[in-house]
């Protein structure tokens, strides 16, 4: 090729450095390959590895054994994971490491060393902390608000030293890249076609391969790698360029697209001294070394995070807090499920003899659930951004590991405690487990077959409890249990029906829960409220509900005599369907056509009394002659012993929401209104981590989309 093609493009490169530049060429470009393969996202696991996965393995492992030179990176634990153990040979165990932490080091005895989020809806600051907390040296993300990585990418802030955690510190800072705006994908340098999955039709919703590399065609390639570099450089305060080739589902020919960016990676070296740049296969921990090598003082970003997060100026991406919110509940079950059998599994083996117990089917047990859990947190998963059949994978796969770890925990109780382990003659027999390593005194729900019952402890002794009719289940009943357990032990339980006459006998008897019933009050569009209060009591707290409305009014917190205005209202926005409006609202994106409306017509209201609980169930209907009501909420105040023991259960006003059905292209929100001056600020958990300040921001397109945040544990305001 004719060096006088390169001009315009050396004539840019003369801006970005000095004439009289030495020989040596001043970029370089470290390109590392990748496959993006979701776990579950469109199509199921079993679906993906049969249609490219597999594939992406056998094809990438045997080109690095044909070139040492090449390089390959493997995100995705559970697909290595899944090939090595059913598809790779012996032959391949020295050639291919995998990003991941338990499998690696028990399978190879390697850690990883470097992130790779680059898909995540936003960036939690939870995550940097404890990659650095778990050795990691660099932390690459790549999806944060649109206006910010324009403003990072013009003042080569794109890199800088992440301090997570605002208690941590520099005790645990990680330096962190930011992907710039091409991603993680290199449009224009796939050759291995199309994944075809069954029953999906060739209509280009996959990427197209692309020519071959030839003599005639590579001054095209050339070009446009050439641009796209000299832009990406441009962004970044060293001469190192981090260039991710490959894209969703590249790789399942390997052997097609190393032979053509082999040629094209040659050509530019050869030609490194006119094009001023060179490039080379690499690793993350390739680019990073040659980052570090530079020694460049880099900014230091605080323990905010990247949330939430918006593709551009109409795509807030905060309709996934609320999508598929079944698995999301599934999930956080199996996760604490999890850890309670973990905790119990390993003391229960530390503590020989276990003779009725296989260590090994233990173990098995707990990794499915491992598994099931790990796959659930990927960012197409959790988030319930994901296909119909693969939201029925993932919740087989956590049911199946759920089922096995209660037969595990059943297990241990049994191999501990034979003697309660068989069923009560009548009544049943209940054990109660604390995973945490401290004290708890709480309030624990049975669900019971009859009113009259008598509960007690291992011992014999009676149990301070409170039957009273459930609320799921009109048959049923809710028996609430006062229990005190240390850590890492268990509390048995006998419950049995009591005997219809119980004078004379000395037989405990649990206190049947006094209801009282308010019927329905309409909705009220304006007026006076707060004429005709009832209080509901505990030692902390006087929680008053408007006869008027039915909803509560406001909570007075006795100690302090302080008195805060709070009232509750289930909302609806209508979501943007209408093309005509711009984009749509979907299970990421959060696209509102106009404010929230009030989601009911009716509030029917009951107070359920008793020494341990008491409980105010409101049920929101729709409609004034609704049968069900389509919203709920459930308060209760714990009455609890005198001390420290019950310090926390009275300092804790308990709610629990239920809703459903829902409408079609509705988004329900429960709103919390008071007459606190809160600055237009409130706070929320950072990954059940530590607390995040959230002031209202004002934007011109989406303010409404942009002002919500995700909560996984934790919320205030003051």
């Amino acid at each position: 090729m004719e060096p006088r093609v390169w001009l315009p493009l050396l004539l840019r490169l003369g801006l970005m450095w000095p004439l009289g530049a030495p020989s040596e060429p001043r970029l370089r470009v470290f390109v590392v390959p990748h496959s993006h393969m979701d776990v579950g996202w469109l199509h199921t696991v079993q679906e993906s590895m049969q249609a490219y996965v597999t594939n992406v393995y056998n094809t990438v492992v045997e080109e690095l054994t044909l070139e040492k030179k090449r390089r390959f990176i493997a995100v995705e634990q559970e697909y290595f994971r899944l090939w090595w153990d059913g598809i790779a040979s012996e032959d391949d165990e020295t050639y291919l490491f995998a990003e991941g932490h338990g499998f690696l080091y028990d399978t190879f005895g390697v850690r990883p060393q470097f992130s790779w989020q680059v898909d995540p809806f936003g960036a939690s600051a939870t995550t940097p902390t404890l990659f650095a907390l778990a050795g990691f040296n660099a932390h690459v993300i790549s999806r944060i608000d649109y206006d910010l990585k324009e403003a990072m990418q013009k003042d080569q802030e794109l890199q800088f030293v992440w301090r997570g955690s605002r208690s941590l510190s520099a005790q645990q800072e990680i330096f962190t890249h930011v992907l710039d705006q091409f991603g993680y994908c290199s449009e224009g340098f796939n050759w291995d076609g199309e994944a075809s999955f069954p029953g999906t039709p060739l209509n280009g919703f996959y990427p197209q391969i692309q020519i071959p590399v030839t003599e005639d065609s590579i001054p095209n390639f050339t070009s446009l790698l050439l641009n796209n570099v000299l832009t990406r450089a441009s962004w970044f305060r060293t001469p190192h360029v981090l260039w991710p080739w490959g894209c969703d589902r590249e790789f399942l020919n390997a052997s097609l697209q190393f032979a053509n960016m082999d040629i094209i990676m040659e050509y530019i070296n050869s030609h490194a001294s006119e094009f001023n740049f060179s490039m080379e296969y690499a690793t993350l921990g390739d680019y990073f070394r040659a980052v570090h090598s530079d020694q460049v003082a880099w900014q230091v970003r605080d323990h905010h995070d990247f949330l939430p997060y918006s593709s551009d100026m109409h795509h807030a991406w905060t309709g996934f807090y609320a999508s598929r919110s079944g698995l999301k509940a599934l999930a956080r079950r199996a996760s604490a499920l999890l850890y309670a059998g973990e905790s119990m599994f390993t003391r229960h083996v530390l503590l020989a003899p276990h003779p009725h117990l296989d260590p090994a089917w233990g173990l098995q047990q707990l990794q499915q659930l491992r598994w099931a859990v790990s796959e659930v947190q990927h960012h197409d998963a959790i988030t319930g951004t994901h296909a119909l059949k693969v939201d029925d994978m993932f919740v087989e796969h956590l049911s199946s590991g759920m089922q096995g770890v209660h037969t595990l925990m059943a297990s241990i109780i049994q191999d501990r405690s034979p003697a309660h382990s068989g069923p009560e003659p009548v009544g049943c027999f209940a054990v109660v487990y604390n995973p945490l390593a401290w004290t708890v005194t709480t309030i624990i729900t049975l669900t019971v077959d009859f009113p009259n019952v008598s509960i007690t402890d291992e011992s014999g002794r009676p149990v301070p409890a409170q039957v009273q009719r459930s609320k799921e289940m009109p048959s049923a009943y809710d028996l609430h249990v006062l229990t005190t357990i240390p850590g890492l032990s268990y509390q048995h339980y006998s419950i049995r029906p009591s005997r219809s006459s119980q004078e004379g006998t000395g037989e405990p008897e649990p206190f049947v829960a006094k209801t009282t019933q308010f019927g329905r009050r309409l909705r009220r569009r304006g007026g006076r409220v707060g004429r005709n209060l009832v209080p509901v009591v505990n030692d902390c707290y006087i929680i008053f509900l408007d006869l008027d409305t039915n909803l509560m009014h406001s909570v007075w917190e006795r100690r302090s005599n302080q008195k805060v205005h709070v009232t509750q209202r289930f909302m609806e926005y209508h979501a943007i369907t209408d093309f005509s409006k711009g984009p749509f609202a979907d299970n990421y994106v959060f696209r509102p056509d106009g404010r929230a409306e009030p989601a009911w017509e009716a509030v029917r209201m009951e107070i359920v009394a008793g020494p341990l609980v008491t409980e105010i169930r409101q049920d929101f209907y729709r409609e004034v002659n609704d049968s069900e009501p389509t919203f709920a909420i459930y308060s209760r105040l714990a009455h609890g012993p005198q001390g420290s023991d019950g310090e926390l259960l009275c300092h804790r006003i308990e709610q629990e929401y239920r809703v459903g059905p829902l409408e079609l292209n509705r988004e329900a929100i429960l709103r919390t209104s008071t007459d606190m001056n809160t600055g237009r600020v409130l706070y929320s958990d950072n990954n059940g981590y530590q607390m995040q300040r959230r002031p209202y921001r004002q934007d011109t397109w989406n303010t409404i989309a942009r002002n919500y945040y995700p909560m996984v544990q934790s919320a205030f305001i003051q």
